[in-house]
């Protein structure tokens, strides 16, 4: 038997045993187990559709993102994600400031609410002063808030 032809057996055999290791089906491509349908993504042909769950869906506010991105631009960044909306900031001193910070900030959904924006703040010492927080928190909401009422006047 030739190299090739292995290779294609060995493909068949590995995708025919990744088809049948999940759910053990029964008759009409149903679960044995539970008796209920199998769907596209639970049997051999799911693995090769492009199915994406619509309701499973990763959005930020862009304003808040932005307003982050700005309000602490002291800070230089260290890992951003946007799909996730999150935003990991290395130590940086504020203009006119002593006191080193760190900061962590995480967009949470695409409503430009309060509730939308998580920020944690730390110093060398250990976490912040929750007035230092707030008022950081007040800074990047009032900033998202202006940068939406701008985009709105074009």
């Amino acid at each position: 038997m030739s190299w090739a032809a292995k290779s294609f057996a060995a493909a068949l055999s590995a995708i025919v045993l990744a088809g049948c290791s999940g759910n053990q089906t029964g008759p009409h491509n149903t679960d044995v187990r539970t008796g209920e349908p199998l769907t596209d993504k639970q049997n051999l042909f799911g693995l090769f559709s492009n199915y994406d769950d619509p309701n499973v869906t990763l959005e930020v506010n862009r304003y808040i993102w932005d307003a982050s991105l700005e309000v602490l631009s002291f800070m230089p960044v260290k890992a951003a994600d946007p799909f996730s909306g999150l935003i990991v900031f290395d130590y940086g001193r504020p203009p006119g400031g002593s006191t080193a910070y760190r900061a962590t900030v995480h967009v949470k959904d695409p409503a430009l609410d309060a509730r939308s924006l998580n920020l944690a703040l730390a110093t060398s010492a250990g976490p912040a002063a929750p007035d230092t927080v707030r008022s950081i928190e007040d800074a990047i909401l009032t900033r998202a808030r202006q940068m939406r009422i701008e985009d709105k006047k074009f």
